[in-house]
């Protein structure tokens, strides 16, 4: 079977002399970068120094970059403890697919929670106790989700955006100045050279001797160094107002986060708000533990006011025939051991003592006595 030439790729020499010509500026080009910075770091050549300004643009940038990182991490912890699990999701990020649906450990307490307490019979009170707490760790379980989502989508997003958005685009700018500056110290170097009394003085014996060519190359040495100069200044310039001009938008980042942070605080406190609600209604369907009732104690006279400050249970006390419920108003925290502390919503036991402030009443919970202020209570028919 004969081949023609369509059969093979045609070369182009032009294009082949072109890339030729790329490659060895390329070479070329990080030869004098690297021989720059080297002369750099053994102190036999001279950098552009940036002014004062830039340089700390460029450290606030450093800085709000490591501690970005740092708080997506430690937020990234507090709402899944578990690394392995951790790196599963970003497993599951890095690979745009959806997420196994978790339960939380408070779901997972409550499920067993509802299990037993079926198990113990829903008719029992110990039972009937272990379902309505498994359904209150269940609704807790279903608010931290929430507050995970919220917290994922309002400040972690916002800052994962950052970091691999704008901070990278910045860190490219820079390396790309960085380069423009060693592109512009080597030719201010070239320039000095072509400058020397050294090349000065040779050019000037050639022009004595009337050699021409030689002092033509010399000048065209000089020509070309300056011309390379004026280029590599221009580019430097252009790139470091670029560089200058991302590196100012990081005060705008710090807004972004900043409001970020305050919608976490947000769904911070719905979420301890929600817990707290939660708790508290169970707290009042589970109510006084079956068999806690205060044991008979034999007849006596009323304590005096004095005995009464001194102590919650006063020997010998039998409580008044007359008694009132009362619905807690606010938290309280007792002050001694006289006082009984109080959760706002619970209902209690109240009567008066003789003696007694008139700002002050009784309240009974359970087998706890203690005096409790009547600013706090709202008495029920």
């Amino acid at each position: 079977m004969s081949l023609s030439k369509s059969h093979f790729p045609s070369f182009n020499m032009a294009d082949f002399s072109d890339s030729m010509k790329k490659l060895g500026s390329t070479t070329s080009t990080f030869f004098n970068r690297a021989k720059q910075y080297t002369e750099e770091q053994l102190g036999k050549s001279e950098a552009t120094v940036l002014d004062a300004r830039f340089e700390s643009l460029v450290e606030k940038a450093d800085r709000t970059k490591c501690r970005t990182e740092q708080l997506l991490r430690q937020t990234e912890t507090l709402l899944q403890p578990n690394i392995g699990v951790r790196a599963e999701e970003y497993v599951y990020d890095k690979l745009e697919k959806k997420k196994p649906e978790r339960k939380t450990n408070l779901e997972t307490l409550g499920c067993y929670m509802s299990e037993t307490g079926q198990e113990f019979g829903p008719g029992t009170s110990y039972g009937g106790a272990l379902i309505k707490c498994g359904e209150t760790e269940k609704k807790l379980g279903q608010a931290e989700k929430e507050f995970m989502r919220k917290t994922n989508s309002h400040f972690l997003q916002p800052l994962r955006s950052f970091l691999e958005g704008d901070m990278k685009t910045i860190q490219s700018e820079r390396k790309t100045l960085f380069a423009k500056r060693l592109d512009l110290d080597s030719c201010k170097s070239k320039v000095r050279k072509a400058q020397s009394p050294e090349k000065m003085q040779q050019m000037h014996s050639a022009a004595v001797k009337n050699k021409n060519s030689n002092s033509l190359f010399l000048i065209n040495e000089l020509d070309q160094a300056e011309q390379e100069l004026r280029v590599a200044q221009a580019e430097f310039d252009r790139q470091y107002e670029v560089t200058k001009l991302l590196l100012d938008g990081i005060n705008t980042a710090h807004a972004n986060h900043h409001r970020a942070l305050l919608s976490f605080v947000e769904a911070q406190a719905q979420y301890y708000a929600q817990c707290h609600n939660y708790m508290q209604e169970l707290h009042r369907q589970l109510g006084t533990p079956p068999g806690d009732i205060l044991p008979p104690t034999p007849a006596a006279s009323a304590p005096s006011a004095a005995e009464v400050a001194a102590g919650p249970d006063p020997a010998g006390f039998t409580r008044p025939a007359q008694t009132k419920k009362a619905k807690v108003l606010y938290d309280y925290d007792a002050a001694d051991d006289s006082e009984l502390s109080l959760l706002s919503d619970e209902i209690l036991t109240v009567y008066t003592l003789p003696g007694m402030d008139n700002d002050w009443m009784m309240g009974e919970r359970g087998r706890q006595r203690g005096r409790v202020p009547v600013t706090y209570l709202e008495l029920l028919d």
